[in-house]
Protein backbone atom coordinates (compact mmCIF):
# COMPACT_ATOMS: atom_id res chain seq x y z
CA UNK A 1 0.00 0.00 0.00
CA UNK A 2 3.17 2.31 0.73
CA UNK A 3 4.58 1.70 -2.53
CA UNK A 4 1.10 2.38 -4.31
CA UNK A 5 0.80 5.66 -2.26
CA UNK A 6 4.59 6.91 -3.31
CA UNK A 7 4.33 5.91 -6.79
CA UNK A 8 1.18 7.65 -7.48
CA UNK A 9 2.04 10.95 -5.55
CA UNK A 10 5.78 11.07 -7.68
CA UNK A 11 3.78 10.25 -10.67
CA UNK A 12 1.59 13.62 -10.12
CA UNK A 13 4.55 15.53 -8.77
CA UNK A 14 6.34 14.39 -12.05
CA UNK A 15 3.34 15.47 -14.77
CA UNK A 16 2.94 18.88 -12.37
CA UNK A 17 6.13 19.69 -13.38
CA UNK A 18 5.87 18.78 -16.54
CA UNK A 19 3.23 20.99 -17.18
CA UNK A 20 5.10 23.84 -15.85
CA UNK A 21 7.58 23.41 -17.98
CA UNK A 22 5.62 23.39 -21.04
CA UNK A 23 3.61 26.17 -20.83
CA UNK A 24 5.09 27.43 -24.67
CA UNK A 25 3.05 24.37 -26.11
CA UNK A 26 0.01 24.26 -28.06
CA UNK A 27 -3.82 24.30 -26.02
CA UNK A 28 -3.90 20.49 -27.59
CA UNK A 29 -1.05 19.33 -25.23
CA UNK A 30 -1.51 21.45 -22.70
CA UNK A 31 -4.89 20.13 -22.44
CA UNK A 32 -3.59 16.46 -22.73
CA UNK A 33 -1.47 17.25 -19.54
CA UNK A 34 -4.54 18.73 -17.60
CA UNK A 35 -5.82 15.37 -18.23
CA UNK A 36 -3.25 12.94 -17.13
CA UNK A 37 -2.42 15.53 -14.02
CA UNK A 38 -6.37 15.42 -12.82
CA UNK A 39 -6.39 11.75 -13.76
CA UNK A 40 -3.41 11.17 -11.85
CA UNK A 41 -4.52 12.92 -8.44
CA UNK A 42 -7.72 10.88 -8.50
CA UNK A 43 -5.53 7.86 -8.17
CA UNK A 44 -3.80 9.28 -5.81
CA UNK A 45 -6.49 10.51 -3.71
CA UNK A 46 -8.34 7.00 -4.28
CA UNK A 47 -5.21 5.04 -2.79
CA UNK A 48 -5.43 7.45 -0.04
CA UNK A 49 -8.94 6.62 0.59
CA UNK A 50 -8.15 2.62 0.34
CA UNK A 51 -5.18 2.71 2.71
CA UNK A 52 -7.58 4.88 5.53
CA UNK A 53 -9.93 1.63 4.94
CA UNK A 54 -7.41 -0.69 5.31
CA UNK A 55 -5.94 1.08 8.30
CA UNK A 56 -9.60 0.75 10.10
CA UNK A 57 -9.89 -2.13 9.34
CA UNK A 58 -6.51 -3.66 10.23
CA UNK A 59 -7.05 -1.30 13.68
CA UNK A 60 -10.62 -2.94 14.43
CA UNK A 61 -9.39 -6.47 13.98
CA UNK A 62 -6.53 -6.16 16.41
CA UNK A 63 -8.60 -4.56 18.98
CA UNK A 64 -11.00 -7.68 18.66
CA UNK A 65 -7.75 -9.74 18.72
CA UNK A 66 -6.42 -8.03 21.58
CA UNK A 67 -10.03 -7.56 23.11
CA UNK A 68 -10.55 -11.67 22.66
CA UNK A 69 -7.22 -12.23 24.62
CA UNK A 70 -7.46 -9.75 27.39
CA UNK A 71 -10.50 -11.01 28.54
CA UNK A 72 -8.72 -14.63 28.45
CA UNK A 73 -6.02 -12.79 30.70
CA UNK A 74 -7.69 -11.04 32.83
CA UNK A 75 -8.02 -14.83 34.83
CA UNK A 76 -3.96 -15.15 34.95
CA UNK A 77 -2.85 -11.73 35.65
CA UNK A 78 -3.32 -7.83 35.24
CA UNK A 79 -2.18 -8.16 31.86
CA UNK A 80 -5.64 -6.79 31.04
CA UNK A 81 -4.64 -3.24 31.22
CA UNK A 82 -2.09 -3.91 28.80
CA UNK A 83 -4.25 -5.51 25.98
CA UNK A 84 -6.74 -2.32 26.72
CA UNK A 85 -3.56 0.26 26.06
CA UNK A 86 -2.55 -1.99 23.10
CA UNK A 87 -6.20 -1.54 21.50
CA UNK A 88 -5.99 2.20 22.73
CA UNK A 89 -3.24 2.98 20.54
CA UNK A 90 -4.05 0.89 17.54
CA UNK A 91 -7.36 2.97 17.65
CA UNK A 92 -5.15 6.22 17.62
CA UNK A 93 -2.02 5.83 15.47
CA UNK A 94 -1.55 4.32 12.08
CA UNK A 95 -1.49 0.76 11.82
CA UNK A 96 2.22 -0.10 10.36
CA UNK A 97 3.55 -3.75 9.26
CA UNK A 98 5.12 -3.77 13.09
CA UNK A 99 2.58 -2.67 14.91
CA UNK A 100 0.49 -5.29 13.39
CA UNK A 101 3.22 -7.56 14.34
CA UNK A 102 3.58 -6.40 18.05
CA UNK A 103 -0.11 -6.94 18.74
CA UNK A 104 -0.17 -10.18 17.13
CA UNK A 105 2.99 -11.37 18.96
CA UNK A 106 1.44 -9.86 22.68
CA UNK A 107 -2.07 -11.48 22.26
CA UNK A 108 -0.51 -15.16 21.05
CA UNK A 109 1.84 -14.58 24.16
CA UNK A 110 -1.26 -14.11 26.64
CA UNK A 111 -2.98 -16.78 24.95
CA UNK A 112 0.07 -19.17 25.75
CA UNK A 113 0.08 -17.74 29.61
CA UNK A 114 -3.68 -18.58 29.51
CA UNK A 115 -3.48 -22.29 28.00
CA UNK A 116 -0.49 -22.89 30.67
CA UNK A 117 -2.21 -22.02 33.68
CA UNK A 118 -5.30 -23.79 32.64
CA UNK A 119 -3.84 -27.21 33.00
CA UNK A 120 -2.94 -28.82 36.26
CA UNK A 121 0.52 -28.79 37.17
CA UNK A 122 1.72 -32.68 37.58
CA UNK A 123 1.61 -33.38 41.00
CA UNK A 124 4.09 -36.04 43.28
CA UNK A 125 0.65 -37.54 44.17
CA UNK A 126 -1.87 -38.03 41.79
CA UNK A 127 -4.16 -38.20 45.28
CA UNK A 128 -3.60 -34.53 45.12
CA UNK A 129 -3.83 -33.51 41.69
CA UNK A 130 -6.11 -29.88 41.69
CA UNK A 131 -6.69 -27.47 39.26
CA UNK A 132 -4.00 -24.49 39.31
CA UNK A 133 -5.69 -21.16 41.28
CA UNK A 134 -4.78 -18.44 38.70
CA UNK A 135 -5.57 -15.75 41.74
CA UNK A 136 -2.71 -16.67 43.27
CA UNK A 137 -0.37 -17.15 40.38
CA UNK A 138 1.52 -14.49 41.28
CA UNK A 139 2.96 -15.58 44.36
CA UNK A 140 6.50 -15.17 43.92
CA UNK A 141 8.53 -13.95 47.34
CA UNK A 142 11.69 -11.97 46.94
CA UNK A 143 13.29 -13.90 49.60
CA UNK A 144 13.41 -17.04 51.64
CA UNK A 145 12.44 -17.37 55.59
CA UNK A 146 15.51 -17.78 57.31
CA UNK A 147 14.83 -21.70 59.21
CA UNK A 148 17.29 -23.64 61.48
CA UNK A 149 15.66 -26.93 60.22
CA UNK A 150 18.58 -28.41 58.64
CA UNK A 151 15.64 -29.84 56.17
CA UNK A 152 12.80 -28.57 54.99
CA UNK A 153 10.00 -28.13 52.67
CA UNK A 154 7.19 -25.67 52.16
CA UNK A 155 4.49 -27.43 49.94
CA UNK A 156 1.60 -25.48 48.40
CA UNK A 157 -1.06 -28.16 47.95
CA UNK A 158 -3.21 -25.66 45.13
CA UNK A 159 -0.18 -25.11 42.97
CA UNK A 160 0.90 -28.71 43.70
CA UNK A 161 4.94 -27.20 43.99
CA UNK A 162 7.08 -26.53 46.99
CA UNK A 163 7.49 -22.50 47.64
CA UNK A 164 10.82 -23.28 49.92
CA UNK A 165 13.24 -26.39 49.84
CA UNK A 166 15.82 -27.11 52.29
CA UNK A 167 17.87 -30.35 51.32
CA UNK A 168 14.42 -31.45 50.55
CA UNK A 169 15.81 -35.01 49.70
CA UNK A 170 18.48 -35.54 52.33
CA UNK A 171 17.37 -38.85 54.26
CA UNK A 172 17.22 -38.12 57.91
CA UNK A 173 15.59 -39.87 61.00
CA UNK A 174 11.94 -38.85 61.00
CA UNK A 175 11.62 -39.75 65.33
CA UNK A 176 8.03 -39.38 66.12
CA UNK A 177 6.54 -38.69 63.06
CA UNK A 178 6.29 -42.09 62.20
CA UNK A 179 3.06 -42.67 64.00
CA UNK A 180 1.30 -40.84 61.20
CA UNK A 181 2.02 -43.99 59.38
CA UNK A 182 1.05 -46.36 62.55
CA UNK A 183 -1.86 -44.58 62.78
CA UNK A 184 -2.58 -44.68 58.55
CA UNK A 185 -2.06 -48.22 58.61
CA UNK A 186 -4.15 -49.50 61.94
CA UNK A 187 -7.00 -47.68 60.40
CA UNK A 188 -6.58 -49.42 57.15
CA UNK A 189 -6.99 -52.71 58.82
CA UNK A 190 -10.40 -51.65 59.72
CA UNK A 191 -9.85 -52.87 63.59
CA UNK A 192 -13.02 -52.38 66.05
CA UNK A 193 -11.62 -49.04 67.55
CA UNK A 194 -13.79 -49.56 70.72
CA UNK A 195 -11.82 -52.80 71.51
CA UNK A 196 -10.00 -52.60 74.70
CA UNK A 197 -6.46 -52.97 74.36
CA UNK A 198 -3.50 -52.56 76.91
CA UNK A 199 -0.31 -51.71 77.70
CA UNK A 200 2.13 -54.72 78.29
CA UNK A 201 6.18 -55.11 79.14
CA UNK A 202 6.69 -55.47 75.63
CA UNK A 203 5.35 -52.31 74.89
CA UNK A 204 7.83 -50.53 77.34
CA UNK A 205 11.18 -48.69 75.40
CA UNK A 206 14.02 -51.73 76.06
CA UNK A 207 16.01 -49.10 73.24
CA UNK A 208 16.42 -45.48 74.97
CA UNK A 209 14.75 -46.15 77.93
CA UNK A 210 12.22 -43.17 77.53
CA UNK A 211 9.37 -42.48 80.01
CA UNK A 212 5.89 -43.18 79.49
CA UNK A 213 2.64 -42.47 82.09
CA UNK A 214 1.17 -45.27 80.80
CA UNK A 215 1.90 -48.13 83.40
CA UNK A 216 1.77 -51.98 82.07
CA UNK A 217 -1.39 -52.69 82.29
CA UNK A 218 -3.04 -49.68 81.85
CA UNK A 219 -6.34 -50.24 79.71
CA UNK A 220 -8.23 -47.94 76.75
CA UNK A 221 -9.95 -48.42 74.08
CA UNK A 222 -8.02 -48.61 70.76
CA UNK A 223 -9.72 -45.25 69.62
CA UNK A 224 -7.87 -43.75 72.89
CA UNK A 225 -4.63 -45.33 72.42
CA UNK A 226 -4.84 -43.71 68.37
CA UNK A 227 -5.47 -40.56 70.32
CA UNK A 228 -2.86 -40.69 72.61
CA UNK A 229 -0.11 -41.85 70.12
CA UNK A 230 -1.06 -39.00 67.82
CA UNK A 231 -1.99 -35.91 70.22
CA UNK A 232 0.77 -36.16 72.87
CA UNK A 233 2.93 -38.58 71.17
CA UNK A 234 2.86 -41.28 73.35
CA UNK A 235 4.68 -44.27 72.35
CA UNK A 236 3.80 -46.87 74.71
CA UNK A 237 0.16 -46.69 72.99
CA UNK A 238 1.60 -47.02 69.77
CA UNK A 239 3.74 -49.96 70.16
CA UNK A 240 0.09 -51.17 71.62
CA UNK A 241 -1.65 -50.58 68.54
CA UNK A 242 1.21 -52.26 66.51
CA UNK A 243 1.59 -54.90 68.66
CA UNK A 244 -2.42 -55.66 68.17
CA UNK A 245 -2.36 -55.11 64.32
CA UNK A 246 -3.67 -58.18 62.59
CA UNK A 247 -0.35 -60.41 62.88
CA UNK A 248 1.92 -58.31 65.49
CA UNK A 249 4.19 -55.27 65.30
CA UNK A 250 5.95 -57.32 62.83
CA UNK A 251 3.13 -57.38 59.97
CA UNK A 252 2.25 -53.74 60.92
CA UNK A 253 5.93 -52.34 59.96
CA UNK A 254 5.44 -54.47 56.90
CA UNK A 255 2.41 -52.51 56.54
CA UNK A 256 3.77 -49.25 57.16
CA UNK A 257 7.11 -49.89 54.44
CA UNK A 258 4.01 -51.11 51.91
CA UNK A 259 1.62 -47.90 52.69
CA UNK A 260 5.23 -45.60 51.86
CA UNK A 261 5.56 -47.52 48.63
CA UNK A 262 2.23 -47.02 47.48
CA UNK A 263 2.89 -43.33 48.38
CA UNK A 264 5.53 -43.22 46.40
CA UNK A 265 7.51 -42.12 48.93
CA UNK A 266 10.89 -43.88 47.32
CA UNK A 267 13.48 -42.94 50.44
CA UNK A 268 11.59 -43.89 53.30
CA UNK A 269 12.15 -46.84 55.65
CA UNK A 270 9.97 -47.91 58.93
CA UNK A 271 12.13 -50.47 61.32
CA UNK A 272 9.27 -49.82 64.23
CA UNK A 273 5.76 -48.30 65.07
CA UNK A 274 7.03 -45.27 67.08
CA UNK A 275 10.12 -43.70 65.38
CA UNK A 276 12.35 -44.60 68.49
CA UNK A 277 14.31 -46.70 65.91
CA UNK A 278 16.74 -44.06 64.79
CA UNK A 279 16.57 -46.42 61.62
CA UNK A 280 13.06 -44.87 60.47
CA UNK A 281 14.25 -42.54 57.77
CA UNK A 282 12.71 -40.46 55.29
CA UNK A 283 13.35 -37.29 53.39
CA UNK A 284 11.56 -33.47 53.47
CA UNK A 285 9.96 -34.45 50.28
CA UNK A 286 8.75 -37.67 50.96
CA UNK A 287 7.23 -36.64 54.35
CA UNK A 288 5.35 -34.17 52.41
CA UNK A 289 3.43 -37.14 50.63
CA UNK A 290 2.70 -39.17 54.00
CA UNK A 291 1.34 -35.99 55.10
CA UNK A 292 -0.98 -35.09 52.53
CA UNK A 293 -2.37 -38.58 52.85
CA UNK A 294 -2.79 -38.76 56.56
CA UNK A 295 -4.83 -35.43 56.19
CA UNK A 296 -7.81 -37.21 54.16
CA UNK A 297 -7.93 -39.36 57.90
CA UNK A 298 -10.51 -37.47 59.79
CA UNK A 299 -9.31 -39.30 63.02
CA UNK A 300 -5.91 -38.47 62.31
CA UNK A 301 -7.44 -35.07 61.83
CA UNK A 302 -9.13 -34.82 64.70
CA UNK A 303 -6.94 -36.60 67.13
CA UNK A 304 -3.41 -34.65 66.04
CA UNK A 305 -5.11 -30.94 66.40
CA UNK A 306 -6.82 -31.74 70.06
CA UNK A 307 -5.15 -29.76 72.11
CA UNK A 308 -5.65 -31.79 75.38
CA UNK A 309 -7.16 -35.16 76.80
CA UNK A 310 -8.36 -36.02 80.46
CA UNK A 311 -8.30 -39.44 80.65
CA UNK A 312 -8.75 -42.25 83.53
CA UNK A 313 -5.46 -43.87 84.10
CA UNK A 314 -4.71 -46.84 86.37
CA UNK A 315 -6.86 -46.83 89.59
CA UNK A 316 -9.32 -44.70 88.74
CA UNK A 317 -6.02 -41.57 88.47
CA UNK A 318 -7.05 -39.05 85.77
CA UNK A 319 -4.11 -38.12 83.68
CA UNK A 320 -4.14 -34.85 81.20
CA UNK A 321 -2.19 -35.06 78.10
CA UNK A 322 -1.25 -32.19 76.09
CA UNK A 323 -0.62 -31.64 72.57
CA UNK A 324 3.14 -31.44 71.59
CA UNK A 325 2.76 -28.79 69.05
CA UNK A 326 1.52 -25.98 71.24
CA UNK A 327 0.47 -24.58 67.86
CA UNK A 328 -2.74 -26.17 67.94
CA UNK A 329 -4.01 -23.66 70.92
CA UNK A 330 -2.97 -20.07 68.50
CA UNK A 331 -6.23 -18.87 67.48
CA UNK A 332 -3.74 -17.52 64.64
CA UNK A 333 -3.20 -20.97 63.32
CA UNK A 334 -5.84 -22.90 61.25
CA UNK A 335 -4.49 -26.95 61.43
CA UNK A 336 -5.68 -29.67 59.34
CA UNK A 337 -3.00 -31.88 60.71
CA UNK A 338 -0.02 -31.99 63.07
CA UNK A 339 3.21 -34.52 64.51
CA UNK A 340 5.99 -33.77 66.42
CA UNK A 341 8.88 -35.86 66.61
CA UNK A 342 12.67 -36.29 69.05
CA UNK A 343 15.19 -38.27 69.27
CA UNK A 344 18.53 -37.24 69.50
CA UNK A 345 19.55 -38.77 66.13
CA UNK A 346 16.87 -36.93 64.32
CA UNK A 347 16.69 -33.61 66.26
CA UNK A 348 13.36 -31.96 66.81
CA UNK A 349 10.70 -32.11 64.03
CA UNK A 350 7.59 -30.94 63.15
CA UNK A 351 5.02 -31.53 60.23
CA UNK A 352 1.75 -29.48 59.55
CA UNK A 353 -0.71 -29.23 56.80
CA UNK A 354 -2.38 -25.94 57.75
CA UNK A 355 -4.39 -22.96 55.64
CA UNK A 356 -2.39 -20.19 55.66
CA UNK A 357 -3.89 -17.02 53.92
CA UNK A 358 -7.09 -19.11 52.82
CA UNK A 359 -3.73 -21.46 51.08
CA UNK A 360 -3.55 -25.12 52.07
CA UNK A 361 0.07 -25.61 52.62
CA UNK A 362 1.97 -28.63 54.16
CA UNK A 363 5.02 -27.29 56.40
CA UNK A 364 8.01 -30.37 57.06
CA UNK A 365 10.39 -29.14 59.69
CA UNK A 366 13.20 -31.41 60.18
CA UNK A 367 16.38 -31.45 62.56
CA UNK A 368 15.26 -28.53 64.17
CA UNK A 369 18.20 -27.15 66.85
CA UNK A 370 16.84 -25.89 70.10
CA UNK A 371 13.83 -26.54 71.70
CA UNK A 372 11.72 -24.21 70.09
CA UNK A 373 13.09 -23.57 67.06
CA UNK A 374 10.89 -25.86 64.81
CA UNK A 375 7.94 -23.82 66.64
CA UNK A 376 10.13 -20.61 65.70
CA UNK A 377 10.59 -21.86 61.93
CA UNK A 378 6.72 -22.57 61.76
CA UNK A 379 5.54 -19.41 62.94
CA UNK A 380 8.68 -17.66 60.25
CA UNK A 381 6.65 -19.86 57.11
CA UNK A 382 3.71 -18.50 58.17
CA UNK A 383 4.42 -14.67 58.89
CA UNK A 384 6.74 -15.06 54.56
CA UNK A 385 3.24 -17.01 53.20
CA UNK A 386 1.11 -14.16 54.47
CA UNK A 387 3.53 -11.35 53.49
CA UNK A 388 3.92 -12.97 49.98
CA UNK A 389 0.49 -13.76 49.23
CA UNK A 390 -0.61 -9.96 50.53
CA UNK A 391 1.87 -8.57 47.84
CA UNK A 392 0.75 -10.80 45.37
CA UNK A 393 -2.99 -10.10 45.56
CA UNK A 394 -1.75 -6.37 45.75
CA UNK A 395 -0.14 -7.10 42.41
CA UNK A 396 -3.09 -9.27 40.95
CA UNK A 397 -5.82 -6.14 41.70
CA UNK A 398 -3.32 -3.45 40.87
Amino acid sequence: MKKILLICVLAGNALIAQAGENDGNTAGENQAVRHHVKHHRKSHHKAVHHHKIARHHKAVHHYKVASHHDSHAQQVSGSAAESAKVAAILDATPVTEQSAKAVLANAATEQAVVERHDKPIAAPDASLAMKYDTSLSLFQPHSSPKLLSSFALVYDEQTQRPLYTKNPDAITPIASITKLMTAMVVLDSKPDLDEQISVSDADQDMLKGTHSRLGVGTTFTRREMLNLALMSSENRAASALARNYPGGTAAAVAAMNAKARELGMTNTTFRDPTGLNSQNVSTARDLVKMVAAARNYKLIHQFTTTASRLVEGQRGRELRFNNTNPLVKSNSWEIGLSKTGFINEAGRCLVMQAQIRQRPVIIVLLDSVGKSSRIGDANRVKKWIESASAQAVSMHRG
